[in-house]
């Protein structure tokens, strides 16, 4: 028969479901008793949402049962006070406990927490997917581009920096807004993305008539308010055009690498290179091309060229980066963006799918960052 140690134990190896780290470490884990074949486990979970809870019961009774003479698992829940929430987002920012012996002055209020960006020095890679204008289908690129990274097992999230044409948790098929412990934002997720979006604090028929500060402000609670964790990929779903919120990426992530996309025709690909202007001009690096709508296969299985051709060949040669793919005009791609079902998880055999694996496999191996190692150098 398992004992308490033995279940403690098993339990400092969970993770929890939504912020992947430790639930010992975390402090949801309050009590562990275990009697015969019942453990009976006291927990306080730190966010509300019933799927969350749930998991959050799977994993517990997942590892219990595997031990020796475990077959049931009861849960005794308790609500975290303000100050268990304060103490979990510490732990999820790595803060250094409070010092038991600080003297600190009561009469004075508490000195405002400094932000830090979290993408400054972390290893995080940061892609940009920029347009010239609206209506070549960034955000279905970004989404899916997204989803192809997060298959290759790799931890993903992403921005919707459209700030005015949001559309992203529509697309992946998230419905519910994001939650805060105590005031660090805990991004939902879908599909293997953790989103932050405009979308969840305006409705989709609201006009967001923001200035440039504004909007400023709004991106740089979107990186440094937020709880990444420190995901593998950052895909930032860029406004068309080259305004404010461009040159605040800009300012926010000089790391990042820009993805142009556009479409076949001459007219647009002419449009989008004003975006690989821009991001030469604040210090980004583009690094390739994206030509979406390249193609209609119809019922007789012949592709015709619906809005022209070379679009994409065009703008990559002239601006010496490789295409790094060519997607179909496909219904189901445009379906899936509305339903929330991206077409790489519903129909994973379509031809747009495999194009959309075959760009994240290029962004992956032939376009990742190179690590120059000198041999003769040495650390003692």
């Amino acid at each position: 028969m398992a004992s308490q140690l033995e279940a403690n134990t098993a339990l400092g190896e969970v993770q929890d479901p939504e912020l992947r780290r430790s639930l010992v470490d975390l402090g949801i884990i309050r009590s562990v008793a275990v009697d015969g074949d019942l453990a009976v486990i006291g927990i306080v979970p730190p966010l509300e949402d019933l799927g969350y809870r749930g998991a959050l019961h799977g994993v517990i009774t997942e590892a219990l049962v595997a031990l020796e003479g475990i077959s049931r698992v009861e849960f005794t829940v308790t609500e975290p006070t303000a100050a268990e929430l304060k103490a979990v987002a510490s732990r999820l920012r790595r803060e250094p406990p409070p010092n038991p012996l600080a003297v600190t002055d009561a009469s004075k209020p508490p000195p405002p927490r400094q932000r830090s960006n979290p993408f400054g020095s972390s290893n995080t890679r940061i892609l940009a997917i920029a347009s010239g204008k609206g209506g070549v289908g960034k955000s279905s690129i970004t989404t899916n581009l997204a989803i192809a990274l997060a298959q290759r097992g790799h931890s993903v999230a992403a921005v919707d920096a459209d700030v005015w044409g949001f559309s992203m948790p529509r697309m992946l098929g998230i419905h519910r807004p994001p939650e805060t412990i105590d005031d660090l934002i805990i991004p939902p997720s879908a599909n293997g993305i953790r989103l932050i979006s405009m979308g969840y604090f305006a409705r989709e028929d609201q006009a967001v008539v923001w200035r440039g500060p504004m909007l400023h402000k709004a991106l740089e609670q979107f990186l440094t308010d937020v709880y990444w964790d420190e995901p593998d990929y950052l895909l930032v779903d860029m406004p068309p055009g080259t305004g404010d919120v461009s040159l605040s990426i800009a300012q926010f992530l000089p790391r990042a690498e820009v993805i142009v996309v556009t479409t076949p025709q001459p007219a647009a690909q002419k449009v989008a290179q004003r975006a690989a202007a821009m991001a030469e001009k604040v210090d980004l690096k583009v690094i390739g091309v994206i030509e979406n709508m390249s193609w209609f296969r119809g019922d007789d299985g012949k592709s015709y060229e619906i809005f022209g051709q070379g679009g994409g060949d065009e703008l990559a040669t002239t601006l010496g980066v490789p295409l790094l793919a060519k997607i179909p005009l496909v219904p189901v791609l445009r379906q899936g963006g509305d339903d929330g079902k991206p077409i790489i998880i519903s129909h994973p055999e379509d031809e747009a799918s495999a194009c959309f694996m075959a760009a994240a496999e290029r962004i992956d191996t032939d376009l990742a960052p190179r690590q120059i190692r000198r041999p003769e150098l040495l650390i003692n």
